[in-house]
């Protein structure tokens, strides 16, 4: 139980971090979900979006620093 405790605590460390930096990221100009890719819909009385871009970018950077972290590992 002790280890599940742990756990918990560092990927609750992991998504505060990944918030802090995304705020900063809004703040210096970075177009998080505004990249090419996402999808975005506004008719008369719906609007949808999905960001699709932002989602692989964000995805390929947690591989890479997963991939990356898995080697200092061993």
């Amino acid at each position: 139980m002790n280890d599940l405790g742990k756990m918990l605590v560092s990927v609750g460390l992991v998504v505060v971090l990944v918030g802090a930096l995304i705020l900063l990221a809004s703040r210096t100009g970075l177009p998080l979900g505004r990249l090419p890719g996402d999808i975005s819909y506004r008719g008369k009385n719906v609007s949808f979006y999905f960001p699709l871009g932002t989602c692989v970018l964000i995805s390929v950077i947690f591989s890479v620093l997963l991939y990356i972290l898995s080697r200092f590992r061993r």
